[in-house]
Protein backbone atom coordinates (compact mmCIF):
# COMPACT_ATOMS: atom_id res chain seq x y z
CA UNK A 1 0.00 0.00 0.00
CA UNK A 2 2.93 2.21 0.91
CA UNK A 3 4.49 1.99 -2.37
CA UNK A 4 1.42 2.15 -4.32
CA UNK A 5 0.04 5.26 -2.21
CA UNK A 6 3.13 7.17 -2.70
CA UNK A 7 3.86 10.32 -0.08
CA UNK A 8 0.18 11.45 0.33
CA UNK A 9 0.46 7.94 2.19
CA UNK A 10 2.39 7.46 5.93
CA UNK A 11 2.46 4.68 8.32
CA UNK A 12 0.65 5.28 12.10
CA UNK A 13 1.21 2.90 15.21
CA UNK A 14 0.55 4.82 18.11
CA UNK A 15 -0.19 7.94 16.52
CA UNK A 16 0.68 9.89 19.82
CA UNK A 17 3.68 12.11 17.63
CA UNK A 18 1.58 11.63 14.13
CA UNK A 19 -1.81 12.79 14.87
CA UNK A 20 -1.20 16.37 16.58
CA UNK A 21 1.26 17.08 13.45
CA UNK A 22 -1.61 16.05 11.67
CA UNK A 23 -4.00 18.80 13.29
CA UNK A 24 -1.36 21.52 12.63
CA UNK A 25 -1.05 20.26 8.83
CA UNK A 26 2.47 19.66 9.76
CA UNK A 27 2.09 16.49 7.87
CA UNK A 28 -0.59 16.71 4.11
CA UNK A 29 -1.51 13.14 3.62
CA UNK A 30 -4.64 11.38 1.91
CA UNK A 31 -4.36 8.16 4.06
CA UNK A 32 -3.06 6.45 6.67
CA UNK A 33 -1.72 2.53 7.18
CA UNK A 34 -2.75 1.50 10.55
CA UNK A 35 -0.16 -1.11 11.83
CA UNK A 36 -1.73 -2.76 14.52
CA UNK A 37 -1.54 -6.11 12.89
CA UNK A 38 1.91 -6.37 13.51
CA UNK A 39 3.13 -8.02 16.61
CA UNK A 40 3.44 -6.95 20.10
CA UNK A 41 6.34 -9.34 22.00
CA UNK A 42 9.40 -9.34 23.76
CA UNK A 43 11.07 -12.44 23.35
CA UNK A 44 14.28 -12.83 25.91
CA UNK A 45 17.38 -14.58 24.63
CA UNK A 46 20.69 -15.26 26.61
CA UNK A 47 22.69 -12.59 25.16
CA UNK A 48 19.94 -10.26 23.48
CA UNK A 49 16.35 -9.17 23.64
CA UNK A 50 14.03 -8.99 20.95
CA UNK A 51 11.24 -6.43 20.78
CA UNK A 52 8.21 -6.07 18.20
CA UNK A 53 8.02 -2.49 16.95
CA UNK A 54 4.31 -2.65 18.19
CA UNK A 55 5.35 -3.11 21.76
CA UNK A 56 4.43 -0.25 23.77
CA UNK A 57 6.59 2.20 25.66
CA UNK A 58 4.75 1.17 28.66
CA UNK A 59 5.39 -2.41 28.17
CA UNK A 60 8.65 -2.11 27.76
CA UNK A 61 9.14 -0.07 30.42
CA UNK A 62 8.00 -2.38 32.88
CA UNK A 63 9.14 -5.82 31.48
CA UNK A 64 11.57 -7.45 34.09
CA UNK A 65 14.04 -9.13 32.14
CA UNK A 66 14.45 -5.29 30.04
CA UNK A 67 14.51 -3.83 33.44
CA UNK A 68 17.28 -6.72 34.82
CA UNK A 69 19.34 -6.86 31.69
CA UNK A 70 18.95 -4.12 29.40
CA UNK A 71 17.96 -1.10 32.10
CA UNK A 72 19.11 1.88 30.62
CA UNK A 73 16.47 0.91 27.51
CA UNK A 74 13.91 0.61 30.02
CA UNK A 75 14.45 4.12 31.71
CA UNK A 76 14.51 5.62 28.38
CA UNK A 77 10.97 4.05 27.32
CA UNK A 78 10.01 4.76 30.45
CA UNK A 79 10.84 8.73 30.06
CA UNK A 80 8.87 9.66 26.81
CA UNK A 81 6.02 11.38 27.78
CA UNK A 82 3.65 10.80 29.92
CA UNK A 83 1.70 7.20 31.34
CA UNK A 84 -1.41 7.58 29.47
CA UNK A 85 0.43 8.26 25.97
CA UNK A 86 3.09 5.58 27.11
CA UNK A 87 0.46 3.30 26.59
CA UNK A 88 -0.33 4.06 23.33
CA UNK A 89 2.66 5.10 21.70
CA UNK A 90 5.44 2.49 20.31
CA UNK A 91 8.81 1.45 20.39
CA UNK A 92 9.03 1.48 16.99
CA UNK A 93 7.05 5.12 16.98
CA UNK A 94 9.55 6.62 18.82
CA UNK A 95 12.42 5.10 17.10
CA UNK A 96 10.96 6.97 13.64
CA UNK A 97 9.54 10.51 15.64
CA UNK A 98 9.76 13.34 13.47
CA UNK A 99 12.80 16.28 14.80
CA UNK A 100 11.15 18.82 16.46
CA UNK A 101 11.83 22.62 16.06
CA UNK A 102 10.37 25.66 17.83
CA UNK A 103 9.81 27.04 14.73
CA UNK A 104 8.46 23.85 13.29
CA UNK A 105 6.32 22.69 15.90
CA UNK A 106 3.58 25.28 15.69
CA UNK A 107 -0.06 25.85 14.64
CA UNK A 108 -0.15 26.16 10.68
CA UNK A 109 -1.70 30.13 11.70
CA UNK A 110 1.98 30.51 13.69
CA UNK A 111 4.33 29.19 11.03
CA UNK A 112 2.39 31.05 8.48
CA UNK A 113 2.77 34.13 10.14
CA UNK A 114 6.41 33.74 10.11
CA UNK A 115 7.09 33.06 6.99
CA UNK A 116 6.77 28.90 7.31
CA UNK A 117 10.72 27.24 7.14
CA UNK A 118 12.50 24.92 5.45
CA UNK A 119 11.24 21.95 7.15
CA UNK A 120 7.58 22.68 6.05
CA UNK A 121 6.22 24.98 3.51
CA UNK A 122 9.49 27.11 3.59
CA UNK A 123 12.28 28.06 2.15
CA UNK A 124 15.01 28.85 4.75
CA UNK A 125 15.82 27.20 8.50
CA UNK A 126 14.72 30.10 10.68
CA UNK A 127 17.36 29.06 13.43
CA UNK A 128 20.25 29.07 11.06
CA UNK A 129 19.17 31.49 7.79
CA UNK A 130 22.22 31.36 6.20
CA UNK A 131 22.11 27.64 6.17
CA UNK A 132 21.11 25.42 3.11
CA UNK A 133 19.97 22.16 5.96
CA UNK A 134 17.16 22.07 8.23
CA UNK A 135 18.90 22.15 12.21
CA UNK A 136 15.37 20.64 13.88
CA UNK A 137 16.79 18.08 16.72
CA UNK A 138 16.09 14.41 17.25
CA UNK A 139 14.22 14.35 20.14
CA UNK A 140 13.58 10.54 20.83
CA UNK A 141 14.61 8.87 24.02
CA UNK A 142 14.76 5.44 22.97
CA UNK A 143 17.07 5.80 19.77
CA UNK A 144 19.80 7.03 21.68
CA UNK A 145 20.00 4.10 24.30
CA UNK A 146 19.56 1.57 21.42
CA UNK A 147 22.46 2.47 19.82
CA UNK A 148 24.49 2.67 22.68
CA UNK A 149 23.12 -1.07 22.85
CA UNK A 150 24.48 -1.86 19.50
CA UNK A 151 20.55 -2.45 18.83
CA UNK A 152 19.38 -3.83 15.59
CA UNK A 153 16.82 -2.73 13.49
CA UNK A 154 14.35 -5.10 11.26
CA UNK A 155 12.63 -3.19 8.04
CA UNK A 156 10.35 -4.60 5.65
CA UNK A 157 9.31 -3.33 3.25
CA UNK A 158 7.92 -3.85 -0.86
CA UNK A 159 11.69 -4.72 -1.81
CA UNK A 160 12.08 -7.20 0.68
CA UNK A 161 12.96 -7.46 4.52
CA UNK A 162 16.49 -6.05 5.61
CA UNK A 163 18.49 -5.71 9.13
CA UNK A 164 21.00 -2.63 9.56
CA UNK A 165 22.13 -0.69 12.88
CA UNK A 166 20.04 1.42 14.97
CA UNK A 167 22.59 3.92 13.99
CA UNK A 168 22.52 3.57 10.45
CA UNK A 169 18.69 4.83 10.19
CA UNK A 170 19.68 8.17 10.66
CA UNK A 171 21.33 11.36 8.94
CA UNK A 172 22.15 14.26 10.31
CA UNK A 173 19.38 16.46 8.47
CA UNK A 174 16.49 17.72 10.59
CA UNK A 175 14.14 17.76 7.64
CA UNK A 176 15.35 14.49 5.55
CA UNK A 177 16.29 12.31 9.40
CA UNK A 178 15.42 8.91 8.56
CA UNK A 179 17.44 6.67 6.16
CA UNK A 180 15.47 4.09 5.64
CA UNK A 181 13.23 4.03 2.64
CA UNK A 182 9.13 5.83 3.07
CA UNK A 183 7.64 2.40 2.33
CA UNK A 184 10.03 0.56 4.90
CA UNK A 185 8.39 -0.51 8.44
CA UNK A 186 10.14 -1.27 11.18
CA UNK A 187 9.13 -4.23 12.76
CA UNK A 188 11.89 -5.49 15.50
CA UNK A 189 14.20 -4.25 17.44
CA UNK A 190 17.45 -6.61 18.72
CA UNK A 191 19.48 -5.59 21.95
CA UNK A 192 22.75 -7.32 22.39
CA UNK A 193 24.60 -7.53 25.54
CA UNK A 194 26.97 -9.54 27.80
CA UNK A 195 27.09 -10.12 31.66
CA UNK A 196 29.52 -7.52 32.11
CA UNK A 197 27.40 -5.23 30.14
CA UNK A 198 25.63 -1.88 32.26
CA UNK A 199 23.67 0.79 31.11
CA UNK A 200 21.65 3.65 31.86
CA UNK A 201 19.67 6.86 30.58
CA UNK A 202 19.31 10.36 31.79
CA UNK A 203 17.11 12.52 30.58
CA UNK A 204 16.65 16.92 30.48
CA UNK A 205 13.58 18.24 30.24
CA UNK A 206 11.63 21.22 31.84
CA UNK A 207 8.98 19.39 33.52
CA UNK A 208 9.06 15.70 35.09
CA UNK A 209 6.40 14.59 32.35
CA UNK A 210 5.18 15.15 28.59
CA UNK A 211 8.01 17.07 27.61
CA UNK A 212 10.19 16.07 24.82
CA UNK A 213 14.46 15.90 25.80
CA UNK A 214 16.20 19.22 25.74
CA UNK A 215 19.21 16.86 26.73
CA UNK A 216 19.78 13.31 27.57
CA UNK A 217 22.73 10.89 27.45
CA UNK A 218 22.52 7.34 26.42
CA UNK A 219 25.52 5.31 28.59
CA UNK A 220 26.38 1.57 28.16
CA UNK A 221 29.95 0.22 29.46
CA UNK A 222 31.10 -3.41 29.25
CA UNK A 223 33.25 -3.99 32.11
CA UNK A 224 36.44 -5.61 32.70
CA UNK A 225 36.84 -6.82 36.56
CA UNK A 226 36.46 -2.69 37.59
CA UNK A 227 37.88 -1.16 34.19
CA UNK A 228 36.07 -0.18 31.39
CA UNK A 229 36.81 -2.10 28.44
CA UNK A 230 34.14 -0.82 25.82
CA UNK A 231 31.69 2.04 26.06
CA UNK A 232 29.25 4.25 24.14
CA UNK A 233 28.18 7.54 25.09
CA UNK A 234 25.05 8.66 22.72
CA UNK A 235 23.26 12.18 23.44
CA UNK A 236 19.98 12.67 22.41
CA UNK A 237 18.49 16.38 21.56
CA UNK A 238 21.46 18.21 20.83
CA UNK A 239 22.14 17.15 17.10
CA UNK A 240 19.60 16.38 14.16
CA UNK A 241 20.14 13.06 14.86
CA UNK A 242 21.30 10.91 18.28
CA UNK A 243 24.68 12.00 18.30
CA UNK A 244 27.42 9.61 19.61
CA UNK A 245 31.06 10.64 22.01
CA UNK A 246 32.94 8.74 20.61
CA UNK A 247 36.19 10.84 21.91
CA UNK A 248 34.51 10.20 25.63
CA UNK A 249 34.44 6.80 24.66
CA UNK A 250 37.76 6.38 23.70
CA UNK A 251 38.78 8.59 27.05
CA UNK A 252 37.32 5.83 29.28
CA UNK A 253 38.60 2.40 28.01
CA UNK A 254 40.84 0.76 30.38
CA UNK A 255 39.67 3.23 33.58
CA UNK A 256 38.55 3.00 36.31
CA UNK A 257 34.99 4.77 36.67
CA UNK A 258 35.98 6.66 39.61
CA UNK A 259 34.56 10.41 40.19
CA UNK A 260 37.57 12.47 38.74
CA UNK A 261 38.15 10.10 35.69
CA UNK A 262 33.66 10.46 35.23
CA UNK A 263 33.97 14.08 35.60
CA UNK A 264 36.38 14.28 32.77
CA UNK A 265 34.79 11.64 30.57
CA UNK A 266 31.95 14.00 30.70
CA UNK A 267 33.23 17.17 29.93
CA UNK A 268 35.07 15.59 27.10
CA UNK A 269 31.14 14.02 25.87
CA UNK A 270 29.53 17.16 26.15
CA UNK A 271 32.16 19.02 23.20
CA UNK A 272 30.13 17.68 20.45
CA UNK A 273 26.79 18.50 21.35
CA UNK A 274 26.05 22.22 19.64
CA UNK A 275 22.43 23.06 20.96
CA UNK A 276 20.75 25.85 18.90
CA UNK A 277 17.72 28.45 19.70
CA UNK A 278 15.43 25.30 18.59
CA UNK A 279 14.25 23.51 21.94
CA UNK A 280 12.92 24.53 25.33
CA UNK A 281 15.02 26.85 27.62
CA UNK A 282 18.71 28.84 26.62
CA UNK A 283 21.11 26.69 24.44
CA UNK A 284 23.74 28.11 26.05
CA UNK A 285 22.42 26.44 29.42
CA UNK A 286 21.48 23.13 27.41
CA UNK A 287 25.02 23.30 26.29
CA UNK A 288 26.53 23.36 29.69
CA UNK A 289 23.78 20.70 30.61
CA UNK A 290 25.15 17.93 28.66
CA UNK A 291 28.15 17.41 30.79
CA UNK A 292 25.94 17.37 34.02
CA UNK A 293 23.56 14.63 32.30
CA UNK A 294 26.76 12.42 30.90
CA UNK A 295 27.68 12.40 34.36
CA UNK A 296 24.66 11.23 36.09
CA UNK A 297 24.47 8.53 33.67
CA UNK A 298 27.97 7.33 34.39
CA UNK A 299 27.45 7.86 38.09
CA UNK A 300 24.09 5.55 37.71
CA UNK A 301 26.30 3.08 35.88
CA UNK A 302 29.15 3.27 38.55
CA UNK A 303 26.86 2.58 41.04
CA UNK A 304 25.28 -0.32 39.54
CA UNK A 305 26.23 -4.10 40.98
CA UNK A 306 27.40 -7.51 39.15
CA UNK A 307 24.44 -9.13 38.25
CA UNK A 308 21.62 -6.66 38.45
CA UNK A 309 22.39 -4.55 35.51
CA UNK A 310 21.07 -5.01 31.32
Amino acid sequence: MAAELGPRAMFVAGGTDLFPKLKRRQFEVDSLIGLDFLPRAIRNRSDECVIDAGVTLAHASHDPHLNERFSGYAQAAGHVSSPPLRNAGTIGGNLCVDTRCNYYDMTYEWRKAAGFCLKKDGDICLVAPSSPRCWAVSSSDTAPMAIALDGLVTLVGASGERELPVTALYRDDGDRYMAKQPDEVVTCLRLRRSLNTRSAYVKLRRRGSIDFPIAGAAVAVELDGDRVESCRIVLSAVASYPLEAKAAEEFLKGRRLQEDVIREAAEIASKPAKPLDNADLSHFWRKRMVRVVVEQALARVSDQQPGLDG
